[in-house]
């Protein structure tokens, strides 16, 4: 899945790390990102992430 990097940026400010998909997707949610960022995140494996980087690599795995 092909997300804008600036778009997930956005989307991933704020979060304190680490942090599970649920605080990640919430915090996407609060900076109201778009729905392929939202698709992205709500995708990801529930697990802890330890940095933004962490999200974008599993991201490009999808």
């Amino acid at each position: 899945m092909a997300v804008n990097p600036i778009e997930m940026q956005k989307a991933l400010g704020g979060v304190n790390y680490p942090a599970s998909k649920e605080d990640i997707v919430e915090q996407a949610s609060k900076h109201k990102a778009g729905q392929e960022v939202m698709d992205a995140l709500d995708s990801l494996p529930d697990k802890e992430y330890d940095s933004p980087a962490a999200v974008n690599k599993e991201v490009g795995k999808g």
